[in-house]
């Protein structure tokens, strides 16, 4: 059936071909959160850098080529729905670590002023995307101006993060249950040169998986009906961001819980630019003035679950219902209604 154009594949074969991509996912990215927490080690740029940067655009990868591959064909509400899902659903995956760290709130026990840097950046790069639809519809060589400035207003971000991680202006209480990033003994850990091409071994196959999941998803909103938003949001974002949920988790269990928290909001602001990518990529235009109001509502909602955690992080809860914070029951409740308003259109 892999001999067939995309185009000729059954809603089968695109389900199979699907499964089979997001397996692979699960496993490269459950793998690297192990990687990349030794690699925080060696190299000492700490657990909420290397979430950000290598744990982040590592997971992040199979969600990137496929937005990417989306726009190239054409297909920009695919692209924009499955950057801007992937977003929210990862937020979701936070709230749901909170729930296996049962000795306190993820939110107390991990709250660093690097993480709380990167979710504000994350907050500035989506309230850009969703001031784009409203900017004049114009382009340079098919490029909108926004996607440059979300380049650039990423790239000064991270500075922001490295800073606030080498001199914080700011820092959170110590208390029992705060968790600090404390470095294990990389005298047993294997050596740079191997770690790094485990590393860019992983990200090579979260890479190949991503491009052939996006013809699958195709497939399977044409023979459904569903339509490229609902595929985007409620299939290939959560299968492409199972990563972000394995290694969140692991991470947790591991204690490095200022790399969960530090993947998930470092990687959601990293996902920010598939966007732009897809900008990029896309041939008919602006895809910001392609984005379907289903999209703009992700946005919104994301931007909210965003603001809440932001403040969950600042507030640090020690235990809250069901022995996680509030604010990670309002992201869960908010997240649930999306979903709920989006398949009951």
């Amino acid at each position: 059936m892999f001999l067939l154009e995309p185009s000729d594949w059954s809603l089968v074969q695109a389900l199979i071909v699907f499964g089979v991509c997001a397996l692979v996912i699960a496993i490269a990215g459950t793998r690297i959160t192990r990687v990349v927490d030794q690699l925080a080690d060696r190299t000492g740029i700490g657990e909420a850098a290397a979430g950000a940067v290598l744990l982040g655009a590592a997971t992040s990868l199979g969600g990137s080529v496929l937005s990417v591959t989306a726009a190239w064909n054409g297909h920009a509400e695919l692209a924009v729905s499955n950057a801007l899902g992937g977003i929210a659903v990862q937020t979701f995956f936070l709230a749901v670590a909170d729930m296996v760290y049962r000795r306190a709130n993820l939110e107390h026990a991990a709250a660093s002023a690097p993480n709380m840097m990167q979710n504000g950046l994350l907050i500035c790069l989506l309230t850009v995307i969703m001031l784009a639809p409203m900017l004049p519809d114009i382009t340079v060589f098919g490029i909108h101006p926004v996607t440059p400035a979300l380049f650039g207003f990423y790239l000064y971000g991270l500075k922001l993060v490295q800073g606030a991680t080498e001199s914080p202006m700011w820092r959170p209480a110590m208390t029992v249950e705060t968790r600090e990033d404390k470095p294990d003994d990389t005298t047993l850990m294997p050596s740079m040169v191997r770690l790094w091409s485990e590393f860019l071994g992983l990200m090579a196959v979260l890479g190949v998986a991503g491009w052939a999941l996006e013809p699958s998803a195709t497939t399977i909103a044409r023979e459904t009906g569903l339509g490229q938003t609902v595929v985007g949001v409620m299939l290939t974002a959560i299968s492409t961001s199972i990563p972000e949920l394995v290694t969140s988790v692991a991470a947790v269990r591991r204690g490095a819980l200022t790399l969960a928290v530090g993947g998930i909001i470092g990687g959601n602001a990293f996902d920010t630019l598939f966007t732009a990518a897809s900008d990029l990529a896309y041939r008919d235009g602006s895809i910001y003035h392609a984005m379907s109001n289903d999209a703009r509502f992700w946005v919104a909602l994301t931007i909210l679950m965003s603001g809440i955690l932001m403040m969950g992080l600042i507030r640090r809860e020690r235990q809250g219902p069901g022995r996680i914070g509030v604010e990670s029951v309002a992201i869960l409740l908010l997240y649930l209604g999306g979903v709920f308003l989006l398949l009951s259109q």
